[in-house]
């Protein structure tokens, strides 16, 4: 099971190397130029792909949480741990990047657009999921009020996607026909990219749990030496 283990990581770490460095040729060299904001414009394949990978990894925590309510297995608090912790990197990269953006395409670093709030609040939703592991140390119960902010905070991802169609903002919509008129070679950028983020997450995560396992067994050892 170990050699499995390691050949998946290490499977998973060398693919989304070569896909990344295949991600940035493409948004570098294969995307064409954006007429309206020239070269500046490239950055949206980087926020819209950890934009998209963040999402994602806070649905594994809510399917993993739930997993743990029903089954109890501390294999599905380990990944719904490793998810959130992995997710909020990629948002706090979203949020960066949008701010990048923003200062160019607005003239400023913030403003509090409807997205860029309920962004704000998902970000801090999830940190504050390990605010509230840390402060917990019993084990079990950690897990369960773990689960439970797990499943409930993840009503902040749908109302974050929704923000701008719900709400009057100047966050631009992309797939939609008043969105951005992206030709071929965007849009296959654009979804490589999301491709070779979502390849990253995956890596990312692995490595993450099984860290999260040796830090276990290491525990256990502790134990049975009395110490």
């Amino acid at each position: 099971m170990i050699s499995k283990n390691h050949r998946l990581s290490d499977f998973l770490t060398w693919a989304s190397a070569i896909a990344i460095m295949v991600a940035l040729y493409m948004v570098f060299v294969y995307a064409p130029t954006e007429r309206t904001m020239g070269h500046v414009q490239r950055i949206f394949y980087f926020h819209v792909s950890t934009a998209w990978v963040g999402f994602f990894a806070f649905f594994v925590t809510l399917v993993a949480s739930m997993a743990y309510l029903g089954k109890g297995t501390r294999q599905w608090d380990i990944v719904a741990l490793s998810s959130v912790e992995v997710g909020l990197t990629f948002i706090t990269m979203t949020i960066v990047t949008g701010s990048i953006w923003a200062k160019v395409a607005w003239n400023v670093w913030w403003t509090w657009d409807p997205r860029l709030t309920t962004s704000t609040i998902l970000w801090l939703i999830y940190a504050s999921y390990l605010m509230l592991r840390s402060a917990i140390e019993e084990e079990a119960r950690r897990a369960r009020f773990a689960a439970v902010h797990g499943i409930v905070g993840f009503v902040s991802v749908p109302i974050t996607f929704m923000a701008i169609r719900w709400w009057r903002t100047i966050h631009p919509v992309i797939f939609e026909s008043q969105g951005f008129n992206l030709t071929t070679p965007m849009l296959t950028t654009l979804l490589f990219c999301i491709g070779a983020f979502t390849l990253l997450y995956f890596a990312l995560l692995v490595h993450r749990v099984r860290l999260e396992q040796l830090a276990d067994e290491v525990e256990q050892l502790k134990h049975k030496l009395g110490r």
